[in-house]
């Protein structure tokens, strides 16, 4: 979901406040930051403000920040809030002339232009889970198998591949005829939808009403066992755009009349992600305050920062093959570059409270920028405070060939050589079917992380669980220091 006008041209719809004159992305970015930090922390909000380069500084600011929500339960719940509150109270709505803030946008118009259409299935269901996988359709002894590898790799964590069995070993939770989620971002690459139909969902699709996007989820309807509800105003072609009917299409999503799955998928380009991160945000707080989302389901990217426990810090220390591989150029790259190359992966610790103890793995990509880095944190933040009062499935995926990746030479380069230094890239289908599994299990397993009244000895264990980061975690060296040997070797494949 992306638009190709920049915000110097718009003026309605969700915005970057004005500030001096100009929508600055970077200062509304530095604001939130800070004021998430400042309750905890107001040392580390100072640092943020104080930053003279951004665009450089923000990686080490996310570190930063993830290293405050580990010290407690209580900070982590904290920074979320407060960087939650903080984005919504800046962030501005424009419509007719008139601006307010984000946090009271929904509150003036409740009526829609949109009816609703349906398309129909016309596949049968599956009755079994399916994953494809390198030309592959990957089900039961060789999905073991490969979740196996997976693990013994350390492409997954061990609960991701206990999830997918369970998942398979029910194939009754497959049928998700009694499910209805709202998509936003249906038709993007990392969508669950096609893998929804396919097991019988009713999907309520938003994207932007183009052609070439909605064809794509007319072939996913008729591909599958299930159906498709979009809005369509009269005389036009389905779909509607979040950041200028944010209003009309929550009044839509309200009229459907039964309790949903909220899902973010949306995607777009630099500011842009913001705007519609926070578009959707505004969205999902207002459906889980009226009792109309049941249930929440976001991705967390795998270039983040994200607090894990010490076996998974101590299983990157120890390196295995990798690290034995990595031995005859490492040492001497690593003296060459003045440690710059092949860095020890977690040398700082965290000690939060009660004992506990996290390794920070950091594997932000700076060519992602900061607003790409806002965007998947405002995510992060809202799982942490919704799983105290609705489910919420937010897994980390694998890094994956999407063309919003792939259209990056530095990025595509990096992941085409990545899996020399212990990281897997997956392709698009594989992805969005593994997460879309993930997603039935959180919503089917009263056990699961996803439900809040599963006991978490801390919130940021909901991204620990089930993870599939493809490797980066339990890399021997911290990945920024790899890649740009993989990029090398990527560019020479290519």
């Amino acid at each position: 979901m992306s638009s190709p006008k920049s915000d110097t041209e718009v003026s309605d719809g969700v915005l970057f406040p004005l500030v001096d004159g100009r929508r600055s992305t970077q200062t509304t970015a530095k604001a939130v930051f800070a004021d998430a930090a400042r309750g905890i922390a107001p040392d580390v909000a100072e640092s943020i403000e104080r930053s003279a380069n951004w665009h450089k500084d923000y990686v080490g600011h996310l570190s930063t920040l993830e290293r405050v929500s580990a010290l407690s339960p209580k900070s982590a719940l904290a920074v979320a809030s407060d960087g939650l509150f903080a984005l919504h109270e800046r962030m501005v709505f424009a419509r007719d002339g008139e601006e307010m803030s984000l946090s009271h946008a929904l509150d003036r118009w409740d009526s829609s232009p949109f009816e609703t259409v349906a398309l129909e299935g016309q596949a049968p269901h599956p009755r079994r889970l399916l994953i494809p996988y390198r030309g592959q359709q990957l089900a039961g002894d060789s999905l073991h198998r490969q979740l196996d590898d997976w693990v013994r790799r350390g492409v997954i964590e061990p609960s991701c591949a206990d999830a997918l069995r369970m998942v398979d070993a029910q194939p009754d939770w497959l049928d998700a005829s009694d499910i209805t989620v709202a998509l936003v971002g249906a038709a993007a690459e990392m969508s669950p939808l096609s893998a929804l139909l396919a097991w019988g969902a009713t999907v309520a699709a938003v994207d932007l009403p183009r052609q070439g996007v909605w064809e794509r989820i007319v072939v996913a309807a008729r591909n599958g066992s299930g159906r498709v509800l979009a809005p369509a105003a009269a005389d036009a072609i389905a779909g509607a755009d979040l950041l200028t009917q944010l209003p009309e299409i929550r009044t839509w999503m309200t009229s459907l009349q039964t309790p949903l799955v909220l899902g973010n998928y949306a995607y777009a380009d630099g500011a842009m992600f913001v705007r519609v991160a926070a578009a959707a945000d505004a969205l999902t707080a207002s459906l889980t305050a009226t009792g109309t989302a049941r249930a929440l389901a976001y991705l967390a990217s795998p270039t983040d920062v994200f607090a894990v426990p010490m076996p998974v810090v101590e299983a990157a220390r120890d390196g295995g093959d990798i690290k034995r591989r990595g031995r005859m150029i490492g040492g001497p790259l690593r003296t060459l570059t003045g440690g710059r190359m092949f860095a020890p992966n977690y040398r700082v610790v965290v000690d939060g409270e009660d004992g506990q103890q996290f390794g920070l793995a950091d594997s932000v990509v700076p060519q992602q920028g900061p607003n790409y880095a806002l965007a998947k944190r405002l995510q992060r933040w809202r799982a942490v405070v919704s799983r105290e009062s609705v489910v919420t499935s937010a897994n980390v995926a694998p890094a994956t060939k999407t063309k919003s990746v792939t259209k990056n030479r530095v990025l595509a380069a990096a992941y085409s050589g990545a899996r020399s230094y212990g990281v897997e890239v997956f392709e698009p289908t594989t992805s969005n079917t593994l997460m879309a599994a993930l997603l039935i299990h959180d919503l089917r397993n009263p056990n699961a992380a996803a439900q809040p009244d599963t006991l978490l000895t801390h919130p940021l264990g909901l991204f620990v669980d089930q993870a599939a980061h493809g490797g980066l975690w339990r890399l021997p060296w911290e990945p920024r220091s790899v890649l740009p040997l993989a990029a090398v070797e990527g560019l020479v494949r290519r």
